[in-house]
Formats: structure tokens, sequence, C-alpha cells
């Protein structure tokens, strides 16, 4: 009997506990991608019709004015409408939500403006902008306290040639439904979700801490957003809050 190769054969309890390791990050890995695959076969899920279609609540949405829609230019703006209109979805028509006001509660109607676009948009060749329509927007920088960086909006320079109007929001179609692949998404996010596996399999697939936006959210209500400012802007933003 050969004492050599049989030590050699032998795995010590390092390693053994490294393939452990090495099989669960393997296994994780083709989860993730099981998961990848199926949210995206559920996504390509075709529209079926409804035999009777129904009024779920109320849409609001802009539209040109009405000297616009009938003057010479009614087709650019409306052309630029399409990129920058937004729409928003409520149960009222009139569209108010609760503010609180010196101790007491009243209503008051949601705002509602035009897109806003990044530096992304501005220059992303799916928006497609021409010279002339972006000759009708107006660059616009601030500093966002959360992110603590500078922020680069493109605004639309005369939002008073669009006007908001209420319409409802009727339901004609549904997302198709597959059991089988519902059945195994639940079966996945469940395993996932009860052994705690979603922060390592954030890290094998991206390479990036697992964190929660509420935990960061929350530490970010303490920063104190007067350090970095010069001396005299830290008195001046004091004495603002204490009048």
């Amino acid at each position: 009997m050969d004492t050599p190769e049989l030590a050699c054969r032998i795995k010590s309890v390092r390693r053994k506990k490294r393939l452990v390791k090495t099989d669960l990050d393997k296994r994780l890995i083709q989860i993730h991608k099981r998961l990848e695959a199926l949210w995206e076969k559920r996504r390509t899920l075709p529209w079926v019709p409804l035999g009777a279609p129904y009024q779920r609540g109320w849409k609001r949405f802009f539209v040109l004015r009405d000297d616009i829609r009938k003057g010479p230019k009614a087709d650019f703006y409306e052309a630029l409408l399409e990129k920058v209109n937004t729409f928003e979805y409520h149960h009222d028509r009139f569209f108010k939500r609760k503010k609180r006001r010196k101790g007491k509660y009243g209503y008051v109607v949601k705002k509602q403006n035009l897109r806003e676009l990044d530096e992304y948009d501005w220059n992303s060749s799916k928006l497609a902008l021409t010279e002339e329509e972006k000759a009708c927007f107006t660059r616009t920088e601030s500093f966002h306290i959360r992110t603590r960086r500078l922020e680069i909006k493109y605004v639309i320079t005369e939002p008073w040639r669009f006007v908001l109007k209420v319409a409802p929001h009727i339901i004609t179609h549904r997302k198709m439904v597959d059991t089988e692949l519902e059945s195994e998404l639940s079966k996945l996010n469940n395993y996932v979700r009860a052994h705690n596996y979603d922060p390592r399999m954030h890290r094998l697939t991206s390479g990036k801490r697992y964190r929660w936006k509420d935990e960061f959210n929350e530490r970010l209500k303490y920063i104190n957003t007067l350090k970095n400012l010069p001396r005299y802007s830290q008195t001046a933003a004091y004495l603002d809050t204490t009048t």
C-alpha cells in the first residue's frame, strides 16, 4: 500500500470548506442566470385583449394648447410633446393628495410637469432630438444633496404651449400569464429569500457590495449639509433656519 499517494488524496478540512463554498457560489450564479432568463421570458409575453374593457381610475397627460394645435407649427410641437410628455394615474379625477397645513390636513392638487432630460437622454439616439428641438430646451444645473453631485437637466423653455388633460383610464389588454413560469419564479425567489442569498448573489454577479436603499437613505439623513460650505455660508444658512 502506497501511503504517500493515499495522503495526497485525502482532503484537508480547509479544502473541504473551500469546495463547499465554491459549489454554493456556482449554484447561486446558475440560479441568477435562470432568474434573468425567466424574467426576460415573462417580459416578452404578449398582451391579450380583454373581452370587456373596463375603467380603472383616471389618467392625466399634456396636450397642445388650442391655438398652438391650430397654428402652422402644430406638427413640430406634437412630435416634441411625444418625447417630453408625462402620464399620471389616480383614482380621483381631480388628482388631489393630502397635505398638512398648520397641524391640519387638507387636499391640494398634485403637480405635474413635463419630462426633464438628463445628459444621457440629451445625447441618446433613441430619443433622437433634432437641433430645432434642442433649441426649445434650457440647460439647468443644481446640486443634489443626497448624491452630492451636480445634476444637469434640460427643461422645456416654453411650457405654456402645453396644457393638462384628464381622461378615463381604460384597460383594454392584459399581460398573458404563464403558470409554469410563475411557479418556477416563485420557487427560486422563495429559496433565495429563505436562505438570505441575495447579498452573496449580488456580490458574485455584479462585483459590488449589497446594501438596502432604505439603509442608505437613513444614513444620509444624518449628513450635515452645511459641513462643506464656507464659514460665511454656514452662518447665513444658520440664520435662515433660525429666523
